[in-house]
């Protein structure tokens, strides 16, 4: 009788099952070390990287915590609690980041950064960086100094002209203590659809958030 040359067919197994086999344990290696990377940063008694763990991780990376980049990496994990990174939120990010070492995170930021700037994208980002920030049970706005702060970390490098006029607004008036998402997203779509700094194409009789009315009024004022 012939035998076969194809050893696989000893053990009944055709060359997709052995393949599907070796990706199944590489990918469960993978999974291996992703898992090892987050205990290695976790808090032990939370089983959370918590904002200590954050810094070490930027430490590590050479970001600072301050960074967007942190911000994009939240985003990408769908992070919930500002400061803490739990075990499913590090494995998504990581998996759909195909990183499973520090060095290879390291190397996937700037095609993060890519990612994001995106259009589709960056609009699910910055509606998450708003979100993100509401640290506190049923909290609905940010303050204005953390809003500030917010802006530029986030559009101040697509849309720094508006942005840094915005921020002298907010420090200036009076009237706003804080700033609610509607009035959040409401400014991401005047960066976008308004002409600047002439704000010719601005109708204060659309449904633009008042502040935005304000905003404009103040701006005409100074150009006088």
């Amino acid at each position: 009788m012939r035998r076969s040359s194809n050893p696989s067919k000893k053990t009944g197994q055709s060359n997709s099952d052995l393949y599907r086999s070796a990706s199944s344990k590489a990918s469960s290696k993978e999974s291996e070390r992703i898992d090892s990377l987050f205990y290695s940063y976790a808090n032990g008694s939370t089983g959370l990287i918590d904002p200590e763990g954050i810094e070490t991780l930027c430490a590590d990376i050479e970001v600072d915590h301050t960074d967007v980049r942190i911000l994009m990496l939240a985003w990408k994990m769908k992070s919930e609690e500002q400061g803490y990174f739990t075990l499913d939120e590090w494995r998504r990010g990581l998996k759909a980041l195909r990183v499973d070492t520090v060095s290879k995170l390291k190397k996937a930021l700037p095609d993060l950064e890519k990612e994001v700037q995106r259009p589709t994208n960056f609009a699910d980002f910055y509606s998450f960086a708003f979100q993100y920030c509401l640290t506190e049970e049923k909290q609905k706005s940010i303050d204005i100094e953390s809003i500030c702060e917010l802006l530029t970390l986030v559009l101040g490098s697509t849309f720094p002209s508006q942005v840094n006029l915005f921020v002298e607004y907010l420090k200036s008036q009076n009237d706003y203590k804080v700033i609610n998402m509607d009035q959040w997203l409401g400014f991401f779509r005047f960066c976008n659809e308004i002409t600047f700094p002439t704000l010719s194409d601005y109708d204060a009789d659309l449904a633009w958030p008042l502040i935005l009315d304000n905003f404009v009024e103040w701006i005409r004022e100074k150009q006088k």
